[in-house]
C-alpha cells in the first residue's frame, strides 16, 4: 500500500503557522534579554552575574545542536549504507544539517564570551588542580577555542558539501554527484564521531572537569539522533499530508523511520545505563561524585523521569509493528522526545549550578533561549527548503524508495532488484500468477 493511497485527509492549512518562527525568535529574544537583566541584578553583588544566563544559553545551544548534528548523521548514514528508503527525507535533513554553519556557530558566540563564567576549570590553576593539569593541552584557552573553530569548520565542509552535490544532481542526474556524496560520507563519519565527542566533552562534561567518562560522547550522540528521528518523522508526515512528497513515498519510509526511532530508544537506554553501571560498580570517588550530586534534592526525581519517560514510555509505545507506521501516534511521541531531551540535558548541565534540585524558577529562561534558537533554525530551514526541490529528483535510489525495483541494474543501484519484492505493490507482487 503506498503512502499516496493512505493519505486521504485534506492538506493542512499552514498559513497560520507561517509566522511561528518569527514569533519564536521574538518571544525567545525578549525572555533571554529579560533573563540576562534579572540574572545581573540578582547576582552581580556575588560576582556571578550572567552565570544563570550562560547555563541556560548553553543548554539551549546543546539542544539545538543535537537536531543539526543528528540530521547530519542521518544523511551520512544514508550514503554509507547506500539506502533506498531514506531518499525522500534526505533533502530536508540536508537543510537542517547545513544550519551548523554559520548559524550554530553564531549562536555559540555568547558561550565563547561567557566561557570563564560558565566553566570553572578556566579560572583554575593547573599547578594546583591535577584534573586540569592531566587534561592539558585540551583544557586550555587555546584548546577550548581551537576545538570550537575546528569543529564548526569541519561541520561546514561536511554539511554544505553534501547539500551542494545533492542539489547539483537535481539538474544533471550525474552519477558523479552520488559518488561525491559517498566520498564525503566515508571520511565524514569519522570526523563526525570525533568532533561530536569533543563538543560533548568540552561544552558539557567540562562543567565538572574532574569527572571523566569514555561513553559521554556516545550518550550525547544517542540522545541527539533519537530526538532527530522523531522530528524527521513528523516533518515527513506533514510533507506527506501536504502532498509534497506523497508520490515518492511508500509506507516503508514511516515504518523504517519509526523502527529507527524505537532502536535509538533502546540504544540510548543501553548507553546511559552502561555508563552508570560501570562507574557505580567500580565505586571510585573521582567518578561516582558526578552521580552522587544528581541524587540530591529533586534531581533524583528528574532521574526517575528520564528512566521512565526517556526509555520505558517510548519503548512500550513503539513495540507494536503497526504503530511505527502511524503518524497520528508517533508525532506526539516526537514532541515528547523534545521534552525528554531537554530534561536529559538539564540533568547533565544544571546540577553544577543548582545542586539542590531542578530550578523551576528559571525554566522560563531555558525555554526562552530554546525558542530563540529553534526559531532561527526553523526560519533558515524554511528558506533553504523553498530554494530547492523538496526531495532529490534524480537520485538513482528514488525508484526503490517509491516501492519499485529498478528495471535494470545500474552501477549505483548495485543491481539489488529483489529488495522490494515482498512489498504489496512491488512489481513482483503485482505479477504473481501472470505468465
Amino acid at each position: 500500500m503506498s503512502a499516496q493511497s493512505t493519505s486521504k485527509t485534506a492538506p493542512l492549512d499552514l498559513s497560520k503557522w507561517a509566522k511561528l518562527p518569527n514569533r519564536l525568535i521574538g518571544v525567545g529574544a525578549v525572555l533571554a534579554l529579560v533573563g540576562l537583566a534579572v540574572d545581573y541584578k540578582m547576582h552581580h553583588h556575588l560576582g556571578t552575574e550572567f552565570r544563570q544566563f550562560g547555563f541556560s544559553w548553553l543548554q539551549a545551544f546543546m539542544f539545538t545542536l543535537s537536531l543539526c548534528l543528528g540530521s547530519l548523521f542521518l544523511v551520512l548514514a544514508h550514503h554509507l549504507f547506500d539506502a533506498g528508503w531514506s531518499v525522500p527525507p534526505r533533502r530536508f535533513l540536508e537543510h537542517i544539517a547545513s544550519c551548523l554553519f554559520p548559524w550554530m556557530a553564531i549562536l555559540f558566540v555568547p558561550i565563547a564570551l561567557l566561557a570563564k563564567t560558565i566553566f570553572p576549570w578556566m579560572t583554575g590553576d593547573p599547578h594546583l588542580d591535577h584534573a586540569i593539569h592531566a587534561k592539558m593541552p585540551l583544557f586550555t584557552m587555546a584548546g577550548f577555542y581551537g576545538v570550537a573553530i575546528v569543529s564548526f569548520l569541519l561541520w561546514w565542509v561536511l554539511s554544505h558539501g553534501l547539500r551542494k552535490w545533492s542539489i547539483a544532481q537535481d539538474a544533471t542526474g550525474d552519477a558523479k554527484c552520488t559518488f561525491k556524496m559517498r566520498s564525503y560520507s566515508y571520511w565524514g563519519i569519522f570526523v563526525f564521531a570525533i568532533t561530536m565527542t569533543f563538543a560533548a566533552i568540552m561544552w558539557m562534561k567540562a562543567l565538572q572537569h574532574q569527572w571523566f567518562s569514555t561513553m559521554y560522547g556516545v550518550w550525547y550522540f544517542a540522545g541527539s539522533v533519537w530526538m532527530t528521528l522523531g522530528t524527521a518523522y513528523a516533518i515527513m508526515a506533514v510533507l506527506n499530508r501536504q502532498r509534497v512528497i506523497t508520490h515518492v513515498l511508500h509506507d516503508h519510509q514511516f515504518y523504517f523511520m519509526g523502527t529507527l526511532f524505537f532502536a535509538f530508544t533502546v540504544f540510548y537506554a543501553y548507553v546511559t545505563f552502561s555508563q552508570y553501571f560501570i562507574i557505580w560498580n567500580a565505586n571510585m570517588p573521582e567518578e561516582t561524585f558526578w552521580y552522587l550530586l544528581r541524587e540530591k534534592g529533586t534531581w533524583k526525581l528528574v532521574s526517575m523521569v528520564i528512566i521512565f519517560g526517556h526509555f520505558f514510555l517510548p519503548f512500550v509505545a513503539l513495540l507494536r509493528i503497526d504503530i511505527k507506521s502511524s503518524p497520528a501516534f508517533v508525532i506526539p511521541l516526537a514532541a515528547w522526545a523534545w521534552l525528554m531531551h531537554y530534561t536529559d540535558l538539564s540533568f547533565n548541565i544544571m546540577p553544577v549550578l543548582h545542586p539542590q534540585g531542578f530550578a523551576w524558577k528559571w525554566v522560563w529562561l531555558d525555554f526562552g533561549c530554546i525558542a530563540f534558537m529553534v526559531g532561527i533554525i526553523a526560519k533558515v530551514f524554511i528558506a533553504k527548503y523553498q530554494s530547492a526541490a523538496p526531495y532529490p529528483l534524480k537520485d538513482p535510489r528514488l525508484i526503490e524508495a517509491m516501492g519499485h525495483a529498478h528495471p535494470v541494474a545500474t552501477q549505483i543501484s548495485g543491481g539489488e532488484l529483489d529488495q522490494t519484492d515482498d512489498l504489496l505493490d512491488s512489481p513482483a507482487e503485482q505479477t504473481k500468477g501472470v505468465h
